[in-house]
């Protein structure tokens, strides 16, 4: 029988985020209100003015990328013993982030200020920022070296996890 289990994790949003947004908004509407009234300044001259509305839809259009890019999910899967994490932005681009084998996790537990740190662990943040349920694994990565996934599992994919754990860590868990 195959365990599986899928959980999607919106990214907490803080006020740093929300003004970030909102600056991003007020800049590239700015942007496009100048280079408009710039073109209509330029009615005399049509390649400058024509210039000036495109530069002004081109900001328009980059200001729409900018802030969908701030709208982040995570997706973990897990399957078998193997766990997928994906970033997914603004619901349209998905990159995948790691697949890990969760019996390669050298540490697992409840992540909190008291968890080691070292600087040449790269850590992998897939989390909805409430640090009140939030987990740790650290793994061998070929892509990332020595890594530390900081990752939000409801209580399907925590369960599958620890059964895959090493009989180790499991252990130190109970």
């Amino acid at each position: 029988m195959d365990n599986f289990a899928e959980q999607l994790v919106k990214r907490g949003e803080n006020a740093g985020m929300r003004t970030k947004r909102i600056l991003m908004i007020v800049a590239g509407t700015l942007a496009v209100l100048v280079l408009t009234a710039f073109s209509l300044l330029q009615l005399g001259k049509p390649l400058f003015a024509f210039a000036g509305l495109i530069l002004a839809a081109a900001a328009g259009y980059g200001t729409y990328f900018l802030v969908q890019g701030t709208y982040v999910e995570y997706e973990y899967t897990f399957t078998n013993g193997s766990l997928d994490v994906d970033k997914i932005i603004a619901k349209k681009r998905r990159s995948s982030l790691l697949t890990v084998e969760v019996k390669q996790f050298t540490a697992f537990g409840k992540y909190t200020d008291d968890v080691p740190d070292s600087e040449d662990l790269t850590t992998v943040l897939a989390s909805d920022n409430i640090a009140s349920h939030e987990y740790y694994a650290d793994f061998e990565d070929e892509n990332y070296g020595s890594a530390r996934l900081v990752f939000a599992p409801d209580e399907k994919m925590l369960s599958n996890v620890k059964r895959a754990l090493s009989p180790k860590l499991r252990r130190e868990l109970d």
